[in-house]
């Protein structure tokens, strides 16, 4: 096989028939995908789930994963955050003309241990070749089929819920921009990407409609998201500084070059509005997983500020966290 992508290599031919059957399919197995317009699953009983994300990531390669395991995983946990268990993927891809083949095995092993993980499979894709200069290197869509689970993750929100983060706050953004930089003084720094959807069924089967809501706090970070909650409603979300979790790495960055982890990307967290009765027993069922270690109590729904989010200080004072106009870091997913 050829060491660089061709454009040929996506023109309908013998070599894209060659990337298919000596890469992807040997990647992915045989019995995983099918080379068909449209693939035929069993998903199961209940309600279906379904999304779909693009990846367009800079660099392709970074401390903690790459873009293969970043669609995978992403895709993966749109669906559990629903309630739902994640079962089915496709895979499109969309390739520069003159990538490496080498860097596009990389990536296409990674996402096969990603699925492996999350136990969901590949079952049918798409292979583009576009003009050098086109796309930087590969773009990735993925789209996910899930059965819905006994318990939905969209419920009514009321004063007093506690709201939870799975882990710590802002790794994977700060890591992709402390890389892409080149900062020296970034040591210990790693993407967080990782799939939930094992610990998040495990909660939704245990406590039910206890869990009020869930979101993965992704692009725009943890500020972001719970501002889309609380904009327009009758409540507000308060959040406490000194129970924020932010690895010091993390926050140390950020301190220097005037960052806000709240509003850094997250690929491996989630937030949870639950409850309080019930919010520190999912937070110690959370943290019987890889992926829930760091998982706390971070505040409260309130009626304070309607319609606002806010954070309780160190020394007790009230900042409303209003939604970021421009991102802090474009392309990190």
């Amino acid at each position: 096989m050829d060491e660089k992508i061709l454009m040929a290599h996506g023109n309908g031919g013998e070599l894209m028939g060659t990337l298919i059957s000596d890469l992807i399919v040997d990647i992915f197995g045989k019995d995983s995908v099918q080379l068909d317009d449209s693939a035929i699953v069993e998903p199961g009983h209940g309600s279906l789930v379904f999304t779909t994300d693009t990846y367009t990531i800079t660099p392709i390669f970074f401390e903690g994963g790459d873009i293969g395991k970043l669609s995978v995983n992403g895709t993966v946990n749109d669906i559990a955050v629903m309630g739902a268990e994640p079962k089915f993927l496709s895979c499109g891809l969309v390739l520069e003309e003159g990538f490496d083949i080498s860097s596009l095995r990389k990536i296409l092993v990674s996402m096969k241990n990603a699925v492996d993980y999350a136990g969901v499979t590949i079952v049918t894709g798409d292979t583009k070749v576009v003009e050098k200069g086109s796309v930087d290197k590969i773009f990735i869509n993925t789209s996910g089929i899930g059965v819905m689970g006994k318990y939905s993750f969209r419920n009514k929100i009321n004063p007093g819920d506690a709201v939870i983060v799975t882990g710590t706050i802002g790794d994977h953004g700060i890591s992709i921009m402390a890389e892409r930089n080149k900062l020296s003084f970034s040591k210990g720094l790693s993407s967080d990407s990782a799939p939930l959807n094992h610990m998040l069924l495990s909660v939704g089967e245990k406590f039910g409609s206890a869990v009020r809501f869930v979101r993965d706090a992704t692009r725009g970070g943890v500020a972001s998201v719970l501002n889309e909650v609380a904009g327009n409603k009758d409540f507000s979300i308060k959040l406490i500084e000194e129970k924020l979790p932010v690895r010091d790495e993390v926050n140390g960055v950020c301190e220097i070059l005037g960052l806000d982890p709240l509003y850094s990307a997250n690929e491996g967290k989630a937030l949870l509005i639950a409850d309080p009765k019930k919010a520190e027993e999912i937070v110690k069922e959370m943290r019987t997983f890889p992926e829930g270690m760091d998982a706390v109590v971070i505040g409260e729904i309130d009626l304070d500020f309607p319609g606002r989010v806010y954070i309780e200080t160190y020394v007790k004072g009230k900042r409303i966290l209003p939604l970021l106009q421009e991102d802090q870091l474009p392309r990190i997913c």
